[in-house]
């Protein structure tokens, strides 16, 4: 779990890892930890697992990442779904992305399975602002990320 920097609402947060039953602070929120990590508060959604990548729209709301998706991603930072909130990562270095079977340093793109990534080339679907850092372990890697998006075009 990482401490989040901020004033008010962020201040007395229980930190990333954290899942509230009814937002804690308001939907949209941005924080950093001391790491310079950056985090998005936003509305959860069914079968969001911890390392699951999301797309959210301008409500709050996500939705599991899956081909052809078009907006903003974010990567969950614990199990946040449907009726609860939480922080999701949308910058610096996340060591617990869903993955399919990706090798270290390619660019990322949505996996066949809803919520991962993978380095497999698929026209349309490349995550722009997502590198893997490492190969996976268990479909679990690190990936570095900034302001990640799909767009259905790229790739």
């Amino acid at each position: 779990m990482a401490e989040l920097v901020g004033q008010g609402p962020v201040a007395h947060h229980q930190g990333t890892s954290a899942i509230d039953t009814s937002a804690k602070v308001p939907v949209g929120t941005k924080a950093k930890d001391r790491s310079g990590n950056e985090f998005i508060y936003l509305q959860g959604v069914a079968s969001t697992a911890a390392g699951s990548w999301v797309t959210f729209d301008e409500g709050g709301l996500t939705t599991l990442l899956a081909a052809n998706a078009v907006g903003p991603v974010a990567i969950a930072m614990a199990a946040t779904v449907a009726n609860t909130f939480g922080w999701y990562q949308i910058d610096g270095v996340n060591t617990i992305a869903s993955t399919d079977t990706v090798a270290a340093d390619v660019a990322c793109y949505i996996d066949g399975t809803a919520g991962r990534a993978d380095d497999a080339v698929v026209t349309g679907d490349l995550i722009g602002g997502a590198m893997a850092r490492t190969s996976d372990t268990a479909n679990v890697a690190t990936v570095q990320i900034s302001r990640p998006f799909v767009t259905n075009v790229l790739g």
